[in-house]
């Protein structure tokens, strides 16, 4: 019962408020047009009453009170618009006041009967319902009272006719009560679902956000892997061989300190184009991919001395440049495999195989060295593997929908293969030489 009470109020006085007392507050356009319709059928209904009692009974003795009964009807009618149009106590008494002025009009001059139906809008926005259902029963009944009274005889449509307009008009006024209150909880619904929707789109775009952070982040670190790590690993490893023949091969460790000062180089060298824009600084170096795997293959062979040889060929050509992110994961994940090889493979050649195939482009890093037996689903080379390896490498190619495989066996080496799809030129039709 409270819950229906809620649901009815707001309903009720969005309808006082715009079918009130002619200050429209509603938004609703129907009501504002019944309001003004009731007020000027009252007026309207009054004036006509007036007018018919003074043609048929002019110069009585009731006549200057019917004079003053209009007036006094008509005048508090129109502070309605004063007294508000919530159901004050005030309110309710100003009803009561304009209802017992209308009943002593009515006794006096039956034909003022027909202003009932104004006021039945007015008790039905005024009163709760029960309270508004009984006024128009006790309107109807002097409506029906005071036709009867004009009559010459009985006539059944005078009794029947009355309450029928009174069910029509009250039907009319909860017909649009009700739909009121459907747009009104249809209004509130809809501003709901619209604040759940942007809520929504700000947390997916919080969201996003966060994973576009940690995205960023996945990526630095893989870059941060595959060149500074390294770098920093070999350095570390050729000062220490130095370190070791200082004593007994100073010519020796005099080229270790060089090639690991050339490391240094390459990693300072990384380290600004990090800064700069983190693309890998051979790409940056111009030659596009094919030249930058044959730059790292010359120098992996000779930074390593002599202990491993490193070869880079290329096979097909290209229908078109490849895109800068392709370019620089292939090489990223020819730096980390060749450094895996360097650290554990324990090879002597490895090899650079670089291969265009028209709707994808596929590296090869193949060595000679110990190799091992690969766990299926396992993102590692052998137990060595530190950090982000070939996590990384399944990382980069699995950002650009492309495959990475491993073949590899104890004794027989290992052959890595990253494949990632490009999108074929789209065909020129032929033209009519005509």
């Amino acid at each position: 019962m409270e819950h229906r009470s809620d649901a009815r109020e707001p309903g009720r006085s969005g309808a006082r408020d715009a079918a009130g007392d002619g200050t429209v507050a509603g938004p609703d356009p129907d009501a504002r047009w019944l309001a003004l319709l009731m007020h000027a059928a009252f007026f309207l209904l009054l004036g006509a009453s007036l007018t018919r009692f003074l043609m048929r009974h002019p110069g009585e003795a009731r006549t200057p009170w019917i004079i003053a009964l209009s007036i006094t009807l008509a005048v508090l009618y129109l502070l309605g618009p004063v007294l508000g149009s919530r159901p004050t106590p005030r309110r309710v008494a100003w009803l009561g006041v304009l209802v017992a002025v209308w009943m002593v009009l009515v006794v006096l001059a039956p034909s003022f009967a027909w202003c009932a139906v104004p006021l039945f809008y007015t008790g039905l926005r005024i009163l709760p319902p029960r309270a508004a259902l009984a006024l128009v029963a006790l309107l109807t009944a002097f409506v029906v009272a005071a036709q009867l009274r004009l009559a010459t005889g009985f006539d059944p449509n005078l009794v029947l006719a009355p309450p029928a307009v009174a069910a029509v008009a009250t039907a009319v006024f909860v017909h649009m009560q009700r739909q009121a209150v459907r747009q009104r909880e249809l209004a509130a619904r809809q501003r709901e679902l619209i604040d759940d929707l942007l809520r929504t789109r700000r947390e997916l775009a919080a969201t996003e956000r966060r994973e576009g952070t940690l995205a960023e982040r996945q990526r630095l670190s893989m870059e941060i892997h595959d060149t500074l790590a390294q770098g920093l690993s070999s350095q570390q490893m050729l000062l220490q061989a130095a370190d070791r023949t200082w004593e007994a091969d100073p010519a020796a460790a005099r080229r270790h300190v060089r090639t690991a000062t050339g490391i240094a180089e390459r990693n300072l060298a990384e380290a600004r184009r990090f800064v700069h824009d983190l693309a890998p600084a051979d790409l940056a170096e111009g030659g596009g991919l094919e030249a930058a795997l044959h730059a790292l293959a010359t120098r992996e062979t000779a930074q390593a001395a002599g202990a491993l040889t490193v070869r880079c060929h290329v096979e097909g050509t290209p229908y078109a440049p490849l895109p800068d992110r392709v370019q620089s994961a292939l090489l990223r994940i020819a730096q980390g495999a060749l450094a895996n090889v360097r650290e554990h493979a324990d090879a002597t050649a490895a090899g650079l195989t670089l291969t265009h195939l028209g709707d994808r482009v596929v590296l090869d890093i193949g060595d000679n060295g110990r190799g091992f037996t690969p766990e299926p689903g396992a993102p590692r080379t052998t137990g060595a593997v530190r950090g982000h390896g070939l996590p990384a490498m399944r990382a980069r190619v699995h950002q650009l929908g492309g495959t990475l495989t491993i073949e590899s066996a104890p004794g027989e080496g290992t052959v890595l293969s990253a494949g990632i799809p490009l999108t074929p030129p789209t065909p020129t039709p032929p033209q009519d030489p005509t």
